[in-house]
């Protein structure tokens, strides 16, 4: 990808990462497709900026190939798939963590809601 694209992707929200909305630094931002590649779309379609989102390693790693849809399903389970670690179990006993369900929206989602 050209770096003129890789900026304007990276720009997209500021600087931080579509999901989770971190601040990233722009050699550490990857890009995600928000419509994977493996669905089997024309390629211009998939590199098209509506398509690209900036992505910190973690969420674009966790997200894999995954729809947003899907991606968005399995972040509404963690708490509970965390909470069954046994070493979790004992930092919240601790009082070291706390472990919160998550609201189901993405930092590219509050960003788009806050500008309508």
């Amino acid at each position: 990808m050209k770096k003129e694209k890789r900026l304007q992707v990276y720009n997209k929200y500021n600087g931080h990462c579509a999901y989770c909305g971190k601040e990233i630094e722009y050699k550490d931002m990857q890009v995600d497709h928000i419509i994977p590649k493996r669905q089997g779309w024309a390629l211009d379609e998939l590199e098209n900026i509506e398509n690209l989102n900036p992505s910190c390693r973690r969420c674009n790693h966790y997200k894999r190939a995954w729809s947003v849809d899907v991606f968005r399903k399995l972040l509404l389970t963690l708490h509970k798939r965390v909470r069954e670690q046994y070493i979790c179990k004992v930092a919240e006993d601790y009082g070291i963590i706390t472990i919160k369900e998550w609201d189901g929206k993405f930092y590219f989602e509050k960003e788009r809601d806050k500008n309508n």
